[in-house]
């Protein structure tokens, strides 16, 4: 059933269908972790129903924005959300395989909120095809993201990711190999006990390491605009 909600606090309407994957919290935070300036054009890899898309093109002016997703259901709820918002002049939605995707011109910043699961043999995984393919790396891994991004990145833009604390050891190899110098790793908690659920990356291309870590507590957070303004 395909539903009109309201895309957080942001003052924008999302559509969403209960039987797929809707947006979370981690598109959220992912969205005000980026750095965005004026003119910059951006890329969104595995963008679902663009709601980091929908977020940055209602927060900075002069910035167009390159989204992808390969589901057709989703990428037509995607479709419906931009116009409603009447944002279809600042973004552009690609419905194919981002592994195929090659931009007219390299990007200032890519952003990727992937599927967080790997694609284990007889591991448990959604019987629902849409989720399934949202959650699991079926169609796209880890690694094809860094590929994607290294081919279509400016020679110093910048890349942002949000993923399970499990893989956070995995992205920094792969940053390490893709020459992707590490400039912020921010960690997630959403618990009482402290612990780290996921966390959000900053890597620039062909820079160092320069790595700054920060932790943030979400769990009684009313609102996460700003959250990572820096004073």
């Amino acid at each position: 059933m395909i539903e009109k909600n309201d895309l957080f606090d942001y003052g924008l309407k999302i559509y969403q269908n209960r039987e797929y994957f809707k947006f979370s919290i981690d598109s959220i935070l992912l969205a005000e972790f980026v750095k965005i300036k004026k003119g910059y054009k951006i890329l969104d890899l595995c963008t679902g129903n663009a709601p980091i898309p929908l977020i940055l093109a209602s927060k900075f002016d002069a910035i167009s924005i390159d989204a992808i997703e390969i589901q057709k259901e989703v990428f037509n709820l995607a479709n419906e959300s931009i116009k409603e918002n009447e944002l279809d002049d600042i973004i552009k939605l690609y419905n194919c395989d981002a592994k195929d995707f090659i931009g007219q011109d390299k990007y200032d910043c890519i952003i990727c909120n992937p599927p967080y699961f790997k694609n284990i043999e007889n591991s448990y995984k959604n019987t629902n095809s849409i989720k399934k393919l949202a959650r699991h790396e079926i169609a796209i891994t880890l690694e094809d993201i860094f590929k994607i991004t290294k081919r279509n990145i400016k020679e110093t833009g910048a890349f942002y990711l949000v993923h399970r604390i499990e893989r956070m050891l995995e992205t920094v190899e792969l940053c390490q190999k893709y020459k992707l110098g590490i400039r912020k790793i921010v960690l997630i908690q959403t618990k009482n006990d402290n612990s780290t659920e996921f966390f959000l990356l900053e890597a620039s291309n062909y820079k160092k390491d320069d790595l700054k870590i920060e932790i943030v507590n979400i769990l009684n957070r009313k609102t996460y605009q700003n959250i990572f303004k820096e004073e």
